[in-house]
């Protein structure tokens, strides 16, 4: 028995690592050209060598030090991606959080049906909202202003944090709740010392979602900001791409260096990340 339940088992790791290291390695390989290329001449970016012969930091001097006209920004679109990612992720977290706790620990009328029309939204693909939001947006004045991309994305992002978050709400014990209002707590002691520590990962886990979402868009930030001084520096990577020849090796590094913050954020809060998202999606 022994013997047989530790061939299953070697079976079983086995059939892992066949599936893992193929996956790890197609999610290595762009990783590991982007980085090539960053650290690649302008004559090397191209060769299709492993390894470039003489590899140099010169390409993030540049970008650093903005010594290309399309980098002429770097540092104030930089900024742009950090205020609307952080603006986005915090209001998201209010709105999410209010709604979630209003609809599982205060049973408000209806709370459920407004939900459920929230994620019925996500049955429309994200891309043919686009149009319409900007229509709205131009109607009430707000394009060519970072607020517009700022409620776009909220918008977007609050439907799935308040499912999570009533998920995970409908997991505490009702007993806390009974027994904060038998010490005379109101609703917002309640809401604040009680529910927000109790939702701490999950609250984690859905503003870490809604700040990810915000840095990396670029549909709706191509569309409703315009200004050099405005876009977010995802839409001036896509800038690059309007010459006839691009600096390749600049795209890259300036790639390299914007996908630092998210992956720092994400390994940071990578448990808060599974446990928070997966909260309540099995029922005690």
């Amino acid at each position: 028995m022994s013997q047989r339940f530790s061939w299953r088992k070697a079976s079983t790791e086995a059939q892992l690592l066949l599936v893992g290291i193929p996956l790890l390695l197609w999610t290595l390989i762009p990783v590991y050209h982007l980085f090539l290329f960053a650290i690649s001449s302008k004559d090397q970016a191209t060769s299709g060598r492993l390894w470039p012969e003489n590899p140099t930091l010169q390409n993030f001097r540049t970008v650093f030090y903005q010594e290309h006209f399309y980098l002429n920004h770097f540092w104030h679109q930089l900024l742009n991606s950090v205020v609307i990612a952080l603006s986005v992720a915090v209001l998201t977290l209010f709105i999410a959080t209010c709604a979630a706790f209003a609809i599982s620990r205060m049973k408000l009328p209806g709370g459920r049906t407004v939900m459920n029309l929230a994620l019925f939204t996500y049955f429309i693909p994200a891309a043919f909202l686009a149009v319409p939001m900007y229509k709205t947006m131009s109607v009430y004045g707000m394009l060519n202003n970072q607020w517009a991309l700022i409620l776009a994305m909220v918008t977007i992002a609050s439907p799935y944090c308040i499912w999570v978050l009533k998920q995970a709400s409908d997991k505490l014990p009702w007993e806390l709740d009974e027994a904060a209002r038998i010490d005379g707590a109101s609703p917002l002691q309640l809401f604040r010392l009680v529910y927000l520590p109790l939702m701490v990962p999950s609250l984690v886990a859905v503003g870490t979602y809604a700040l990810l979402l915000a840095w990396n868009e670029y549909l709706y930030a191509f569309l409703l900001l315009s200004k050099d001084t405005d876009i977010t520096l995802a839409v001036a990577l896509g800038n690059f791409l309007s010459a006839d020849d691009s600096p390749w090796e600049l795209l890259m590094a300036t790639g390299f260096i914007y996908a630092l913050p998210p992956a720092a954020i994400y390994y940071t809060f990578k448990r808060y990340m599974v446990s928070g998202l997966t909260a309540g999606a099995v029922k005690s």
